[in-house]
């Protein structure tokens, strides 16, 4: 399996490797710091390179086995197994995800109702909510503005699938539940504002978030809103 960098620290932007295997238009290393696509939030792009050669990742994503795979274009040259390689990101991109990730976990701590979805861009991010009222979004926004203000810290600790299972509130997602069988699951915690299992890349603290705004509201069914959140580019 490949070791998961990016779990315990979102912000390196690259790392030592080597190549597993190699083939089809992918690379597996033996660790990355590349997100693979989940949890609504894109795959990472960058550059894998070695002496001699380098290879543009276009995309990344878990294989069927559960290895992380770097997608490359059709046709690239490749490194071969057991080439020791750097594995950069695309880091201004990253961090976009990770503002924008962070973002949505406080829109969802003032819009208290259950997520039917989600999705995170560079551009702009969404979550859907279970919801039938209307939403004020020059309130929303200012109480959201206010929580990125305060500078809250954001941190990510393990507990276990039994722990998870002995707390079933801290699930807020209705379509997607948290992976399980691994043994343990992955919190992320937004001091005195949010604690909920979450795989993805975040902030150190919310004041990195920025600028932020609701954008467009969608009634897409009578218990699904659509919100969407813009940041300072």
């Amino acid at each position: 399996m490949t070791e998961q960098l990016f779990r315990e620290d979102s912000y390196l932007k690259d790392c030592e490797a080597t190549v597993t295997a190699a083939g089809d238009g992918y690379v597996v290393l033996d660790r990355t710091v590349f997100y693979p696509m989940g949890g609504g939030q894109p795959g990472d792009t960058g550059e894998i390179s070695w002496d001699g050669g380098s290879v543009r990742i276009t995309d990344t994503r878990y294989g069927d086995d559960g290895e992380i795979r770097h997608l490359a274009a059709e046709g690239a040259n490749l490194p071969g197994r057991g080439t020791p390689v750097n594995a950069a990101l695309d880091w201004d991109r990253r961090y976009l995800h990770m503002r924008m990730h962070t973002a949505l976990h406080l829109l969802g701590s003032v819009l208290q109702y259950g997520v039917t979805g989600g999705n995170i861009s560079a551009d702009k991010s969404r979550l859907d909510f279970d919801m039938e009222d209307t939403v004020d979004k020059d309130q929303v926004t200012a109480d959201v503005q206010a929580l990125v203000d305060e500078n809250h810290p954001v941190t990510c600790r393990w507990i276990s699938d039994e722990e998870l299972e002995a707390q079933p509130e801290l699930v807020r997602t209705m379509s997607v539940q948290p992976p399980k069988g691994a043994g343990k699951v992955r919190l992320l915690e937004i001091e005195g504002v949010d604690l909920q299992p979450c795989g993805g890349t975040h902030l150190k603290s919310t004041g990195e978030v920025g600028r932020f705004q609701v954008g467009k509201v969608e009634k897409k069914g009578k218990r699904n809103r659509r919100v969407s959140i813009l940041l300072d580019q």
